[in-house]
């Protein structure tokens, strides 16, 4: 491996921990510092680390994996999040942003729930705890996952460290660095760290499709397509040998931004609320060109594949191979800094938010009811640990796909919390017997129907995305219950 791909990793992993040392120093006096910022993010931070912290190593193993294997047909999963978070930013976040300071300035999720309905506080703090680290742990260890294939693919026969393979050394490496500043520096130190990932991100997805295209070997628009066609025509078609359900359970990847708990805590850590517009704007403007490069990289990475005769043997390593066949070993290394910034944004937004959760929801709540700011930041920092810990088990698997697992994790959220959030934030008459029904209707949906295989195969015919069966259960299970059911003192005028 060449000592310019060295230089540029360390160079990349110094920084995040000089930025959470930074961060150490400014915001994690109080839990609120530690688990919120103190609220005072500037646009720019919130709109780039809610996206860094969204797209995970799904943006650059995943998402162009899928395309490399079934074309633009698979783009309609990156289509249904462009849309998902546009209303996200614009129905969520300024209700959210004010609702959460307006219902005894909460700091978590479950404490917004539990604040905005009273009269189910504890079952809803318990109940939403249990949800957020049960499918966050599957969630990063989707994330570990592509750390672990970073590792395999690029360096190979490297690291031997007491029998572990490369693909245990990436895990450990990944885990261990993302501690490092998420432990120190608390979620000013993440949202930072996330704003610099997702700048890197972004160029990364702009640099690598261009030189797919048009560097040596790449033929330009006109050949890559004549390569596409004569392979699979239906690798360039939106449409092609699509179904209507594989459709739906495509662009439906857009219901799961109301109801993940890493994204949407960036809205309530926003500087101001007249700047939410400003990091919508951002935000939307950083995800599109994102997207954009994602989809080329795979596409247009499948027919640079053929026409050089390579063979991949797992798509999902596309962005690895072709960073380290076609760039100078400096720019090789950035490029590796690039996944492993989109691994480690999402990886730290979720311990930490898993990590308040456990301390404020669980360890304040029903062990030390007494315990002190100083208490509840040092026992955040050991929940970091111990949720990263059970993530590495799960990601122990090497043949583990980032994908299978980030859908499965994104589903889980966007139905036990998505239609809790919006109604919660937008339907007055929602109540506390609905929110707890609508939470556990929506989560027990989505493990039955992946344990069922009804995402792989539904009667007889193609799988439906478990997010569409959960979506609906709970939203109408919130809606059902809370006009059957009534909880005195929750009817309150929402305001935006």
């Amino acid at each position: 491996m060449a000592i310019g791909v060295w230089i540029s990793l360390f160079a990349y992993f110094a920084l995040m921990i000089a930025i959470g040392v930074y961060a150490m120093r400014r915001a994690t006096s109080s839990s609120e510092d530690y688990m919120l910022g103190g609220r005072a993010l500037s646009p720019k931070v919130a709109a780039l680390s809610a996206g860094a912290s969204d797209m995970s190593g799904w943006l650059l193993l995943g998402l162009p994996g899928a395309m490399f294997v079934s074309g633009l047909g698979s783009a309609w999963i990156g289509i249904g999040l462009l849309v998902g978070a546009f209303f996200n930013w614009t129905l969520v976040a300024p209700r959210l942003r004010e609702q959460t300071v307006h219902y005894g300035n909460a700091i978590t999720i479950p404490s917004f729930l539990a604040n905005r309905f009273p009269t189910q506080a504890l079952s809803l703090r318990t109940v939403s705890a249990v949800v957020i680290v049960i499918f966050f742990a599957v969630y990063t260890a989707s994330g570990l996952v592509a750390g672990g294939k970073l590792f395999e693919s690029a360096f190979s026969g490297i690291f031997n460290f007491g029998g572990l393979s490369d693909y245990a050394v990436g895990i450990v490496i990944t885990l261990g660095v993302v501690l490092v500043y998420t432990v120190v520096g608390g979620f000013l130190a993440v949202s930072m760290t996330d704003f610099v990932q997702g700048c890197i991100m972004m160029l990364a997805l702009v640099i690598m499709p261009a030189v797919v295209l048009f560097g040596e070997g790449g033929g330009g628009f006109a050949q890559a397509s004549q390569t596409l066609n004569e392979v699979d025509p239906t690798l360039l078609s939106w449409t092609e040998g699509l179904t209507l359900i594989g459709w739906l359970s495509a662009v439906t990847w857009g219901l799961g931004y109301f109801g993940q708990p890493h994204i949407i805590v960036r809205f309530m850590a926003i500087r101001t609320l007249k700047e939410v517009p400003t990091a919508r704007n951002i935000g939307m403007g950083w995800m599109l060109i994102s997207l954009i490069g994602a989809v080329s990289l795979g596409v247009f990475g499948r027919a640079y594949a053929i026409r050089n005769g390579m063979d991949v043997q797992d798509p999902e390593t596309i962005f690895i191979i072709l960073a380290d066949l076609l760039f100078h070993p400096l720019i090789t290394g950035f490029l590796y800094a690039a996944l492993l910034a989109a691994v480690m944004s999402t990886i730290s937004s979720q311990l930490l938010v898993s990590s308040s959760s456990l301390t404020e929801d669980f360890y304040r709540l029903f062990l030390r009811k007494e315990a002190d700011d100083k208490e509840c930041v040092r026992v955040g920092r050991i929940c970091v640990v111990l949720v990263g810990l059970v993530a590495a088990v799960i990601a122990s698997d090497p043949n583990s796909q980032v994908l299978a697992l980030v859908s499965n994790a994104w589903a889980g959220f966007g139905a036990a919390f998505g239609p809790l959030i919006l109604l919660s934030l937008m339907w007055p008459r929602t109540n506390g017997a609905g929110a707890i029904a609508g939470m556990v209707a929506g989560a027990a949906t989505v493990i039955i129907w992946i344990s069922l295989g009804w995402n792989g195969s539904f009667m007889g015919g193609p799988g439906v995305y478990e997010i569409i069966p959960g979506f609906i259960i709970a939203w109408v299970a919130i809606m059902v219950v809370s006009l059957a059911t009534e909880d005195a003192g929750e009817y309150q005028h929402i305001t935006r």
